[in-house]
């Protein structure tokens, strides 16, 4: 029978709850100033640390750090839990910031950059652990073990240092930022292959080649178990979450379970579980069926809570006082110029002549990659654990850790600003800041529901799958086609849609058959499993009648817990996709929205048109400049998403009359309008000017209900 695990005592909980309130604190304060100072906010999270700790304020008022500073080895390992808490946030976020298809079109000036930065740390520290004094060498007879170790340790870049750099940067969605991560993913991943091997070396007296082949066939299996297994996972992990429970956070819980799962799967492979973390975020961050919503909240806890404490331990570890010796500080200076200079160095080359980068670009590199860390300081306690390292050479790697994290981002800032974007990546950085927040940004997940074997009108099926498909190529988006049938016609409703799914042409195409009696209840049901827009295809609207389109139709679209896009065509054409559009905007919200969508809806060489009609209003001036506003305002929307749109301004009595006036002489392939409807009346209502044109409109008719 196992006995039951005994909690901390009394006086050890007591101190890791102050250690966290009081290292949290000082974090943010000093994060705010370094913010307030122009810097980015890690360099005063992990001064927090070194303040706190025993190089000034533990050091100076012991009985200040008796509650600040460990004072034993489980009040250590219990703060180290709550610091990789932290750091295992902080890699999630950054696998979700991270985009893999932009690091495949870098991946060779990630190679080269990879390849200098860790080709040149590791001879240089490899030369000066050979020039290094003997008393600071762990066992002088193992100098060859010592010096492997130590040049391996230094060589290492932290990528929960350079992540947090990035993001206070605004640098994380850059063609620079993304190939820094992925060099110093490719760096690391090989040094810490390096570290299995001299550690092994350490404990075994002997490097074998079964040792070597072990090492790197951990690591080859880490690298195809996260391409299939963590793969799988993820995915059907979405699909269960989303299918199967209602309610907030369900999909938070999963990225967090997955990510500390996928991190002990590292871990017993002997790899840091931050790279298992990392890797799910990664996975995460690629599907379309993760709701920005969960994204913001893992922010918020990495961001707010977890990561400060986790920067502020890093400098907690750093005691001034060990080295403080004309001999040790000189020793000391010299690790920190020959870190520094060597990483520089060596990425700059690697980016300079093997990626082909121009000079400031290539100093960046170098800059970011100079970022060293906790992860350093744990390399060092595994050296001072398997003796290569002493107390002292311990104390001397961990200031060049925190000494060169803080130099990073002052450097990178410097050398950035320097670094000139090119067309392509300013395009895409205009095109993300623009979805970012806007209404197209949120349509990750969007619900067909059909009814297979039965005609829609005027191909809608085929409109449907036209616009759909324009959408999925501004941003990735996952379609689900939904049909409510019965039990005996289950199977055969199955194949129609898989047939069906043929035209919806996309990343991520699923079906569901669901059996119910009750249509508008069974669509709903599903529509409240984080969907963002529903698309209906619909016949033209009817005049004076019980219902606008009918019975189905109108129920869903005043009950949807989402946005609805309403499609009718009109034409019998199966090739058919909208050459011009014709977007009436009015400077309403839903008028706003319905833009954004006919944008993103359009290819570069469709002709978008945005018309404003002006109406007499008894008693009042006409607003001519506020016309000219919303005009313009559509404008700048449509070139945010590297579109262009012609803008006019005409005169009728009425909306209605103005804008089929317009119809007549643009002759659109397509009309976009918006409106926003609300349930409380048993008749479905768009408003008179939107069901006129629905009605009346020759030419097809989107209508976007948000």
């Amino acid at each position: 029978m196992l006995e039951t695990f005994s909690a901390a005592s009394h006086n050890e909980v007591l101190q890791l709850v102050i250690q966290i309130a009081a290292l949290l604190l000082v974090a943010r304060l000093l994060g705010g100033i370094a913010t307030r100072l122009g810097q980015p906010s890690v360099i005063g999270e992990i001064l927090a640390g070194v303040v706190l700790g025993p190089s000034l304020l533990s050091g100076l008022v012991p009985q200040i750090g008796q509650w600040i500073y460990p004072q034993t080895a489980v009040q250590g390992n219990l703060l180290e839990v709550v610091s990789l808490l932290g750091v295992m946030f902080l890699l999630i976020v950054t696998g979700l910031e991270t985009d893999l298809d932009l690091i495949r079109r870098k991946s060779g000036t990630a190679m080269g950059v990879a390849v200098g930065s860790l080709a040149i740390p590791f001879a240089a520290s490899l030369a000066l652990a050979y020039a290094l004094p003997t008393d600071l060498v762990g066992d002088p007879e193992q100098r060859t073990v010592f010096a492997l170790f130590f040049a391996t340790a230094l060589s290492i870049s932290a990528i929960p240092v350079l992540a947090k750099v990035l993001m206070d940067l605004d640098l994380m969605r850059r063609d620079i930022g993304q190939t820094l991560l992925a060099s110093g993913m490719i760096a690391d991943v090989t040094g810490w292959t390096l570290l299995g091997l001299v550690t092994a070396l350490a404990s075994a007296e002997s490097l074998t080649a079964g040792i070597v082949v072990r090492t790197l066939g951990i690591v080859l299996v880490f690298i195809v178990a996260t391409a299939t297994v963590g793969s799988w996972l993820v995915n059907r992990g979405l699909v269960f979450v989303q299918d199967r429970f209602r309610g907030p956070d369900h999909m938070l819980s999963l990225v967090v379970v997955l990510a500390f799962a996928w991190g002990a799967f590292t871990q017993a492979l002997h790899l840091e579980p931050v790279l298992g973390a990392f890797a799910i975020g990664i996975l995460f961050g690629r599907s379309t069926r993760l709701q920005p919503d969960t994204v913001h909240k893992l922010e918020g806890i990495a961001l707010g809570v977890f990561a400060p404490i986790f920067f502020a331990v890093s400098g907690l570890k750093v005691d001034v006082s060990a080295i403080i010796e004309p001999r040790l500080l000189a020793v000391t200076a010299a690790v920190v110029a020959v870190a520094t200079a060597s990483k520089v160095v060596g990425a700059y080359l690697g980016a300079r002549y093997l990626a082909k980068q121009d000079v400031w670009a290539s100093l960046a590199y170098g800059a970011g990659l100079n970022a060293r860390g906790a992860l350093e300081i744990i390399v060092a306690s595994i050296g001072l654990s398997l003796g290569i390292l002493t107390q002292e050479m311990f104390s001397i790697v961990v200031v060049m850790a925190v000494a060169t994290s803080i130099m990073t981002p002052v450097a990178l800032r410097y050398t950035i600003r320097r670094v000139q974007l090119d067309e392509e990546e300013e395009t895409r950085l205009r095109k993300e800041q623009a979805l970012e927040g806007s209404f197209v940004g949120r349509i990750r997940r969007v619900l067909v529901p059909v009814r297979p074997g039965i005609e829609s009108p005027g191909f809608t099926r085929e409109m449907q799958a036209a616009l759909l498909r324009q959408l999925g190529e501004l941003q990735e988006m996952s379609i689900t086609l939904m049909a409510v049938t019965t039990a005996e016609q289950r199977s055969i409703t199955q194949r129609q849609l898989g047939q069906l799914k043929e035209i919806f042409v996309g990343d991520d195409v699923a079906t569901r058959a669901v059996v119910s009696d009750d249509p508008v209840a069974a669509i709903l049901r599903e529509a409240e499993s984080d969907y963002d827009l529903m698309v209906l295809g619909t016949p033209t609207a009817r005049a004076n009648r019980q219902s606008l389109f009918s019975e189905i139709i109108d129920d869903l679209v005043k009950l949807a817990p989402c946005p609805t896009m309403l499609v009718r065509g009109v034409a019998n054409d199966e090739d058919w996709r909208p050459r011009r559009i014709l977007v009436p905007v009015n400077g309403t919200a839903a008028a706003r929205r319905a833009a954004e969508l006919a944008f993103a809806m359009a290819d570069e060489d469709v002709e978008m048109t945005a018309i404003h009609v002006v109406t007499p209003s008894p008693g009042a001036v006409p607003r001519g400049d506020l016309a000219v506003e919303v005009t313009a305002e559509m404008e700048k929307v449509g070139l945010a998403l590297g579109k262009v749109a012609s803008t006019h301004i005409r005169r009728a009595d009425d909306p209605e009359t103005g804008i089929m006036a317009a119809i007549e002489e643009f002759q659109p392939d397509l009309l976009v309008l918006g409106t926003s409807v609300r349930a409380g009346t048993s008749r479905l209502h768009l408003g008179p000017r939107v069901e006129y044109l629905v009605r009346h409109a020759p030419c097809p008719v989107v209508v976007v209900n948000s």
